[in-house]
């Protein structure tokens, strides 16, 4: 059930039919773009099907990277909306490789965390959960850490089409519970599947919300 009306869905769908470009990849803070405009981030797990995911909400097979290495993004990159512009979008690294070498590890965290501290344009984060697995403890450390940012977020389930409904709807219902413990979460949670296109006229209605 769709918590957005059919014209908040339209100008979604309308905004995300726009130009959208790449900008740039910011793999230090100084490298940031000027903060201009309002941002929403994407964070996940390596494997989750971010870019998957942020290519199908923006109809494009190539603006984010997609990679059979987990852990390849290892940097900040930002995606320019609409023209005159009107938001950005921030694809940020994946977390939870578990082949990466210790000190990507300890850069990895301090560029997401200073970035979820210092950002006053960042709008929300979008915290993606594979629907396979729910929430594992490396989920709860990246929600443990927005919530220490107050950086208000929304989790998405992805891969919907590969688990069965009754499967969907128990992992949706826990993560659910989850999402409305914690201080800066959104009480409520979207489904998608970047493969059949579920739930994502929801998640760009829900990206337009969150920039006001």
């Amino acid at each position: 059930m769709s918590s957005f009306d059919d014209d908040q869905i339209e100008a979604a769908r309308k905004l995300f039919a726009g130009p959208i470009t790449f900008l740039k990849s910011a793999p230090k803070l100084e490298h940031l773009p000027n903060p201009v405009v309002p941002e929403v981030a994407f964070a996940g797990r390596s494997n989750v099907g971010k870019s998957s995911l942020i290519n199908a909400l923006t109809n494009r097979n190539t603006l984010a990277r997609t990679s059979n290495t987990p852990g390849r993004t290892q940097e900040l990159n930002f995606f320019d909306v609409g023209d005159p512009l009107r938001f950005r979008l921030v694809d940020m690294p994946g977390y939870g490789f578990a082949k990466a070498p210790r000190d990507m590890l300890r850069q990895w965290r301090y560029l997401v965390n200073d970035f979820l501290r210092g950002r006053d344009v960042l709008k929300r984060a979008l915290v993606l959960i594979d629907s396979r697995h729910g929430i594992k403890d490396v989920d709860n450390d990246i929600l443990d850490m927005l919530d220490m940012a107050a950086v208000s977020y929304r989790i998405v389930l992805t891969k919907t089409d590969k688990i069965k409904a009754s499967e969907l709807a128990d992992v949706y219902a826990r993560t659910q519970a989850e999402a409305r413990k914690r201080p800066a979460a959104h009480p409520d949670i979207i489904s998608t599947s970047s493969e059949k296109g579920m739930g994502l006229p929801e998640l760009r209605a829900a990206v337009l919300e969150a920039i006001g």
